[in-house]
């Protein structure tokens, strides 16, 4: 199946947000696609299919999948791959276009790295208010809707490139907002222990 650029941009454009949320489950799911046939991937992409990494990456997805389900041991996981996911979307996304386009396949690497930073910053923020509050279930929702919205997100952009983009920026949107807010909550926190510090002692 020849990919047009479009088509290209959404699946390197999908590729580098889901990173940023669930980089396994990218590898997994979209090497093991290209393994049974479901999708052709493009030359860059087609060493996920190998079975040595496929059986690398289903590992690791499975550890994800439990450490991103407890509290306090997820923001600990999200702190250490801050240095993994970044770089690999980009990566992922350069592949989608192969060596043979070095131009575009640069565009899309720096294009996956942004998205990958933007979904793996809003993922750490939320996933770290979400452990101030003494009940789990808020912290396994999270999870669940992160491990629905990367296969999801994938296929639409395999499938309909243009309702992918439509889906791409509301996420964002929402996104970008939560990292809005969580921010200005991190800050009238500082403020309200710095004011707690200068009082003086009774």
């Amino acid at each position: 199946m020849d990919l047009d650029t479009t088509q290209l941009f959404a699946i390197a454009a999908a590729l580098g947000w889901a990173s940023g949320l669930r980089l396994y489950l990218v590898v997994f799911t979209t090497g093991l696609a290209g393994l049974l046939g479901w999708v052709t991937l493009p030359d860059g992409l087609k060493l996920l299919q190998q079975p040595l990494l496929l059986g690398a990456s289903g590992i690791m997805l499975a550890v994800e999948f439990f450490a991103d389900k407890i509290p306090g041991l997820d923001s600990v996981w999200d702190a250490l791959h801050t240095v993994v996911r970044i770089p690999a979307g980009a990566l992922l996304a350069a592949g989608g276009f192969g060596g043979d386009q070095a131009s575009w396949s640069l565009i899309a690497a720096l294009m996956g790295g942004t998205l990958a930073a933007t979904s793996h910053a809003a993922k750490t923020a939320t996933r770290a208010a979400a452990n101030t509050s003494p009940e789990p279930f808020s912290n396994v929702g999270l999870s669940l809707l992160g491990d629905a919205a990367v296969p999801t997100m994938l296929w639409l952009s395999w499938e309909h490139p243009l309702w992918f983009f439509v889906a791409l920026a509301a996420a964002l949107g929402v996104m970008g907002t939560a990292i809005v807010l969580l921010m200005r909550f991190v800050r009238a926190l500082a403020r309200k222990w710095r004011g707690r510090s200068a009082l003086p002692a009774a």
